[in-house]
């Protein structure tokens, strides 16, 4: 299906105002480039696929004025094509495919990063290098590309000797995890890192290729963490829609560790926790926010922020 002649993506947010400072209109894009994806990628038919555009575009019209995030909108999107299509996990193959590949690759890069000269930076950039896997993006991807570098790879901005402190100091840690296959990376990280308490959050339910509790299961994250749930299924942690549970926790830790863009949409603008953003920049949205250039790596203290 081509998204520039699909009748269903032309004019589909056509006569609806978006507030600019809610969402950037290359994020709504992006948005109608994930459903276009997913539409092909499960066979839906025209008319199924044209009711789904139609609720998508109706809920973004009567959510433009309440500061919607992208992955709110990304969420509601997923919720329409997995009642529809009646799948739970609409990346399940794709899921599994990475966390195995990258399973396979454990112990080689566990004895890497116990050989560097310094295993905390070596295991830090693993797992940003990790986050290149992302399915929702329109851009796409080679893991194996990026990984046999990814050690030497310095991120364009580098909080990571911040971070090290920080971790020494605290008490307790949340790391907010992000996407399958790059799991495998965190888990090596944190392995590195070996703090008596740290919690590593999932995502509440299945949505694009983000891990759930049965992916930190599945690869071993149960064993060198422990492991909750955020309780809502948003590519992201938007604190008030997360479980109390996960509140709770996250109120507690001394320091929070975010992987990826989503996350860090969520949570840039809270202040009031120490927040360490590790991700790959994917888009030129999230570059212009904090002044880094795509496809460049960030360790970013949030008590920075106010300073770029």
């Amino acid at each position: 299906m081509n998204s520039e002649s699909d009748p269903l993506k032309q004019g589909i947010f056509h006569d609806v105002q978006f507030d600019s400072t809610t969402m950037h209109p290359d994020c709504i894009e992006c948005l109608v480039l994930q459903a276009d994806k997913l539409i092909e990628k499960h066979k839906i038919n025209h008319d199924d696929a044209k009711e789904i555009m139609s609720r998508f575009n109706s809920y973004m019209e009567s959510n433009g004025a309440r500061h919607l995030t992208t992955p709110e909108a990304a969420c509601f999107l997923h919720r329409l094509v997995k009642q529809k299509t009646q799948t739970g996990d609409l990346y399940q193959m794709e899921k599994e495919f990475y966390n195995q590949l990258l399973l396979g690759y454990e112990e080689e890069l566990r004895n890497v990063i116990a050989r560097s000269d310094d295993p905390f930076q070596t295991a830090l950039r693993y797992a940003l290098a990790g986050n290149i896997i992302d399915f929702g993006p329109p851009k796409p991807f080679d893991v194996m590309q990026v990984l046999p570098q990814a050690a030497s790879i310095v991120p364009a901005i580098d909080h990571s000797e911040m971070l090290h402190d920080e971790i020494t100091k605290a008490s307790m840690v949340l790391y907010l995890g992000d996407n399958a296959g790059e799991i495998v990376l965190d888990k090596l990280f944190i392995e590195t890192i070996n703090h008596p308490n740290l919690w590593f959050a999932t995502r509440g339910d299945y949505i694009i290729n983000d891990i759930t509790l049965e992916d930190a299961e599945k690869v071993g994250m149960t064993n060198v963490a422990k492991v909750i749930s955020n309780g809502y299924d948003a590519p992201s942690t938007i604190l008030d829609r997360c479980s109390p549970e996960f509140k709770d926790i996250f109120e507690k830790a001394d320091i929070v560790i975010s992987k990826g863009q989503g996350n860090l949409e969520g949570l840039i603008d809270n202040l009031d926790k120490k927040i360490f953003f590790l991700l790959l920049v994917k888009c030129h949205v999230i570059g212009e926010r904090i002044h880094v250039g795509e496809r460049n790596t960030v360790v970013l203290f949030n008590q920075t922020i106010t300073r770029l």
